[in-house]
């Protein structure tokens, strides 16, 4: 068994593709997808097992695929990853900047040092993998690019540190998709609301009845979306379908930020049917746990 993409088989044939954050979640539904597709996918993460494991498992399927061990927020490491993959493959047609993080807190309790941290990985890494893919590969040889960021529609509420540098990755998205327009690359950014991914499982276990019990019923569509939603949308963006669009944000959310709580409750019920592309799909416990 393999991904039941809905794009055609080979769309990716003989390209190369960088996800970071590519050893769980996301990351990983998306590389699965990638290389179901033909493509080369260059798996970057931090965790040399996690990065293994999905590595063996697009093999397995039949994909191709290597391991870089990479600190997104150390700028050497980010440049070596790169000259490693160009060494590797000869060439980068797509970048995922999809590594990130953050934790729930009350914005008068994030320290400065946790401020930071969580900017340099979901911002000032992103922004390094994109301008040493582009000069060193893209520039002269065109490509797309998908940054992720998230829900922060009208703000981040307990994640300021979050919606902070989701909101810079987002005009930096539009700054590079002019002034790289002229080289042939395309840069897009993919915004998840609630997705049933294993990042659920991050949070502490004090915010474990929240997830599992107010966070659908503020959704239209009435449940969690699937990391294969998200992928779906982004091999989209990387694809030559999409070679009109760059400068754009695709929201994948179910809806949310259009429920306004002053308009009401939001019915119950709903007849959305998730999609789900990857055969090797994993719950996150914390959906799966008795409530």
């Amino acid at each position: 068994m393999s991904f039941r993409s809905v794009f055609v088989p080979d769309l990716f044939a003989g390209q190369t593709v960088i996800v970071t954050g590519g050893g769980s979640g996301i990351g990983r539904c998306t590389a699965h997808e990638l290389g179901a597709l033909g493509a080369h996918v260059a798996l970057v993460g931090r965790d040399p097992a996690k990065l293994e494991k999905v590595r063996a498992e697009l093999v397995e399927d039949g994909g191709k695929a290597s391991a870089h061990v990479c600190d997104i927020r150390d700028e050497a490491t980010v440049i070596a990853t790169i000259d490693a993959v160009l060494a590797a493959t000869g060439r980068i047609d797509g970048l995922v900047n999809n590594a990130g993080g953050q934790y729930r807190s009350e914005m008068k309790s994030i320290s400065t040092k946790g401020f930071e941290a969580v900017v340099r990985t979901n911002l000032t890494g992103g922004f390094v993998f994109m301008r040493e893919v582009y000069t060193r590969w893209m520039e002269a040889n065109g490509g797309a690019i998908v940054n992720m960021i998230a829900d922060i529609w009208n703000g981040w509420p307990n994640f300021a540190h979050s919606g902070a540098s989701r909101g810079g990755m987002l005009t930096l998205t539009e700054s590079a998709a002019s002034e790289w327009a002229t080289s042939g690359v395309r840069v897009n950014t993919i915004a998840p609301g609630a997705i049933a991914s294993s990042g659920l499982d991050t949070y502490d276990a004090k915010h474990r009845s929240y997830i599992q019990n107010e966070v659908v019923p503020k959704i239209p569509l009435q449940r969690f979306g699937t990391e294969s939603e998200v992928s779906a949308a982004i091999v989209f963006l990387l694809s030559p379908a999409a070679a009109f669009i760059t400068g754009a944000c695709l929201r994948v959310d179910g809806g949310a930020p259009n429920a306004r709580e002053i308009w009401g409750k939001l019915p119950e019920g709903s007849r959305s049917r998730p999609y789900e592309g990857l055969h090797r799909a994993e719950a996150p416990e914390i959906l799966t746990d008795p409530k």
